[in-house]
């Protein structure tokens, strides 16, 4: 006879694991929280140091029956006064970047001021161009008979003191505005301005974001005292070259030495305007004559149609050194 069929009892089939559920797609994406939402919780931390920082004068001169106004008491374009209103300007968004690096979890220097590269070669080579390139812009203007040097402003003790105090403030400066702009908004946009239609201008979310942010920069300018539309102009493109540097280079060093030395160049060295406000304790007079589009009329050299000239062919100059985009995020 055959032998009866061996029945196996089947173990029960496992439940169906559960599809995880998939992320909030307004507010988070593959890399986390969304760039566009970042912008904003880094802006609503900018003004929440704002007030923490300011709120302790704001009760002092109210105590003293002063009013609410908030105010450096320093008059005019000193060292110190441009000193403790740009430092501010740097203080508050470098907060706020790092509460977003602990949220990130990412470091400060991701966003564009790395330790490791502080006042090092990039620095110092930026200050030298930054200079190179305001002498080159006055130089045509001279040899168009529109500018020239009246002699020293200042003399004994004061040359010493003043060159370290406009040196170390335009220093500040260039640390203020180039992270202000090209920092931690410009790291996050560039990861969130890589799609269409902005690829139809780039590859990645790097220029449209450089773009965006050099508009801004030159927006932040347009309540400088005698300000036009071409030194406006002139602003953005000083915005879209330090980009360049940011690019080209991987970190703000480049740009924050070549912002100093333009601006120590300018405000200090030669004593001429810049933005239309008047230098201070400069080292020579100058004056200036001339049609405006030469001069730069009262806004100084930065509105002469030299300075974008001069600008161009920096940026040429530097793509043909720094031949590598050295700019990366970690969602890049």
């Amino acid at each position: 006879m055959p032998d009866p069929e061996i029945v196996v009892p089947q173990s029960p089939a496992p439940a169906p694991t559960p599809a995880p559920q998939p992320p909030n797609e307004i507010f988070y994406g593959p890399n986390g929280i969304r760039a566009g939402w970042r912008v904003i919780i880094f802006l609503a931390l900018v003004v929440l140091v704002t007030l923490v920082l300011i709120t302790p004068f704001v009760l002092m001169r109210a105590l003293r029956g002063a009013g609410p106004q908030v105010g450096i008491g320093v008059g005019g374009l000193t060292p110190l006064g441009l000193g403790i209103s740009e430092g501010s300007l740097f203080i508050i968004p470098s907060i706020a970047a790092l509460i977003m690096a602990r949220i990130e979890h990412r470091k400060y220097g991701q966003y564009g001021l790395p330790a490791r590269f502080a006042f090092r070669k990039d620095f110092w080579i930026g200050i030298l161009v930054g200079f190179l390139a305001i002498s080159a812009c006055l130089l045509g203007i001279f040899a168009f008979h529109g500018f020239h040097l009246t002699g020293l402003a200042i003399h004994g003790s004061t040359i010493a003191s003043a060159t370290v105090a406009w040196g170390v403030t335009f220093v500040i400066v260039g640390l203020a505005e180039e992270f202000s702009f090209r920092g931690y908004l410009q790291y996050t946009l560039t990861t969130g301005m890589g799609f269409w239609p902005f690829t139809l201008v780039a590859s990645d979310g790097f220029w449209p974001s450089a773009i965006l942010m050099s508009a801004l920069f030159g927006v932040a300018h347009m309540g400088n005292p005698g300000e036009t539309w071409f030194g406006l102009f002139s602003v953005v493109l000083f915005g879209l070259l330090f980009c360049l540097f940011l690019r080209r280079t991987g970190n703000l060093w480049w740009a924050v030495g070549f912002h100093a030395g333009w601006d120590w160049g300018q405000t200090f060295f030669y004593g001429v305007p810049d933005s239309g406000i008047a230098p201070y304790h400069n080292l020579f007079g100058s004056a200036f004559d001339g049609p405006r589009w030469l001069t730069g009329g009262s806004v100084g050299p930065e509105a002469s149609v030299f300075t974008p000239i001069v600008l161009v062919l920096v940026a040429i100059l530097f793509t043909r050194v720094y031949r590598e985009n050295k700019y990366r995020t970690t969602e890049s």
